[in-house]
Formats: structure tokens, C-alpha cells, sequence
């Protein structure tokens, strides 16, 4: 029982540790158009968040995307609609 408490722990640290912020190459580079000479090159502060949280900015960014992809879809059946009279 205190095995699978100590493996279920280390897992656990496990991913917390997991680095999702290392830079492998540096993208800010002069002549890009996100190119920012004031940047500085260093660690973020880690922000936290509850899961509640979490939930809503992901809701959030989708019903940002939503009328665009409402677009796209109904100009892509409106592209197939027409197509379909021309042809038929």
C-alpha cells in the first residue's frame, strides 16, 4: 500500500517537473515582424490557474474562433453548392 502511495508521488512530481517553457532556438530575430529589440531573454513567471479557470479561457478562445469557422463552412457549402449547379 505505501509502494503504490510513493510511485503515485513520483509521478506526480514527475510532471510538475516537466518543462513546457524551454526555448530551444531563440525565434526573436531581427527582420522577423515579431521581432522585438526590448525582449528580454529570460524565464516567465509561472502563472496559476484552477481548473475552473483553465475551462473558461479555453471556452473563451473557441467561441472567439467560432464565427470565423461559421465562415469558412458556409462559404466552403456555398463554393460545393455552386459548383454542383454548374456542373449538373
Amino acid at each position: 500500500m505505501n509502494e503504490e502511495k510513493k510511485q503515485e508521488e513520483k509521478q506526480e512530481v514527475k510532471r510538475d517537473e516537466l518543462d513546457m517553457e524551454t526555448t530551444i532556438a531563440d525565434m526573436n530575430v531581427e527582420g522577423f515582424s515579431w521581432y522585438d529589440p526590448n525582449r528580454k531573454s529570460g524565464k516567465r513567471e509561472k502563472v496559476s490557474m484552477s481548473k475552473k479557470e483553465q475551462r473558461a479561457m479555453i471556452r473563451g478562445a473557441y467561441r472567439a474562433m467560432l464565427p470565423m469557422i461559421g465562415c469558412i463552412l458556409v462559404v466552403g457549402i456555398l463554393m460545393i453548392l455552386l459548383a454542383y449547379l454548374w456542373l449538373s
